[in-house]
């Protein structure tokens, strides 16, 4: 791992992903999330301040960053949360099958190298009728943005940590065999649009 993997990404990645806008939408789709939870790229914490305890049994939260879990464990001490923290990507999801009510991945799709094959992996361990909620940033809708998201998105994933700006995100979740129940996408305000554009809502297994 380099030093910049190690020290700066890090705090890049906590700043960029706590910018007002995006944290607008985590206060969106959090408090979807009830019953046992798995939150999938659980990164600093972000997410942790905007879950609706009086809903939540249990969170579970996976991510491969060992500096980034060492942020979150500070988030969820001041509030007050119990976290059980798995170190590793989601592609092998190291726990059983239909075993979760809720899964929540917010801003980590661009990122998993294999997204399709997590995916799977999140229908594997949700409950039948259980709801995968997301709020991702992805492909617009404009053609010429999307020129430029293709145009940039080599050098902004080595900036990032390996994001995407350009994936198809309601594609993907179809694809991985969930069919989505609830979608609102728009550009976020005060965000370039190459990297604003923003799909959320829930879905459920096929």
């Amino acid at each position: 791992m380099s030093l910049y993997d190690k020290y700066i990404l890090p705090k890049f990645l906590n700043c960029a992903c706590g910018s007002k806008p995006i944290t607008y939408q985590r206060k969106k789709v959090v408090p979807l999330s009830e019953g046992n939870v798995l939150e999938v790229g659980i990164g600093s914490g972000l997410n942790l301040p905007y879950y609706d305890h009086s809903k939540v049994d249990q969170i579970w939260g996976l991510d491969p960053s060992e500096e980034l879990s060492v942020m979150a464990k500070e988030t969820a001490k001041e509030e007050g949360l119990e976290i059980n923290f798995i170190s590793c990507g989601a592609e092998e999801i190291p726990l059983p099958d239909n075993h979760f009510d809720s899964v929540l991945i917010t801003y980590t799709m661009c990122t998993i190298p294999e997204v399709i094959r997590a995916n799977i992996e999140i229908k594997r361990v949700l409950k039948d009728g259980g709801k995968l909620i997301f709020c991702e940033h992805g492909v617009a809708p404009d053609e010429n943005i999307v020129k430029w998201q293709s145009r940039i998105n080599p050098i902004w994933g080595k900036i990032a940590g390996g994001c995407n700006i350009n994936r198809n995100i309601p594609q993907i979740i179809e694809e991985s065999g969930f069919k989505i129940e609830q979608m609102e996408e728009m550009y976020l305000p005060s965000t370039p649009k190459i990297a604003g554009y923003n799909y959320w809502g829930f879905a459920v297994g096929n």
